[in-house]
């Protein structure tokens, strides 16, 4: 987290695991702001002194409408394992229109939200997190490659070189971009660092 919080209206958490809100983000940002959250995290999130507004589908904050999308952090028995996750998508009139994946891996639902809501970003969980067995819980270096030839959409790639268990970093991303000729499609910024849209 930052020194300070950037100023906010309201806060978004795609699932409760402690590398997306950990002890010290509940403690800094449960100051009673809207936070909009997959339904079966509500009850946490109010026990914490959040003020969640769960999306089930589609959800109005003022002029911003939130759609909650499937995503599914991994393969096999660990997805469900990991419990449930979602990706949201962001449209509000005059900005881009932004596809949070979240932490997920992948597959039809994926393409399925990038063919229907047309994103103008999105942000992708690009660290191939990963335990000592089975396969990554969230996209490698090559599904951002991937996520490249589903969409012509500004990608902002993130999650990664901070988490122990986050196995591909920055270099590893760039490399395979440059590779496969997309770098210019796809934004990896810094721990801190601003994209603007």
């Amino acid at each position: 987290m930052p020194d300070a919080p950037l100023d906010h209206d309201a806060l978004l958490v795609t699932h409760l695991h402690r590398d997306h809100l950990d002890d010290a983000a509940r403690e800094e940002l449960a100051d009673g702001q809207p936070t909009l959250c997959q339904p079966d995290d509500a009850d946490e999130l109010a026990d914490d002194g959040f003020d969640p507004r769960p999306v089930d589908d589609t959800a109005a904050l003022d002029d911003l409408s939130v759609t909650r999308t499937p995503a599914r952090h991994g393969y096999g028995d660990l997805a469900e394992q990991m419990g449930p996750v979602s990706g949201f998508v962001l449209d509000a009139p005059g900005e881009p229109t932004v596809y949070h994946a979240g932490d997920t891996v992948p597959y039809e639902a994926v393409q399925e939200t990038l063919d229907e809501h047309e994103p103008d970003v999105v942000v992708a969980n690009a660290g191939a997190a990963q335990f000592t067995e089975g396969r990554p819980i969230t996209m490698t270096p090559e599904d951002v490659v991937a996520l490249c030839e589903w969409t012509d959409a500004t990608i902002v790639a993130d999650h990664m070189d901070s988490i122990n268990h986050c196995l591909a970093t920055r270099e590893d991303l760039h490399t395979a971009l440059a590779e496969a000729g997309v770098e210019g499609q796809v934004e990896v910024p810094d721990d801190g660092e601003t994209v603007a849209l």
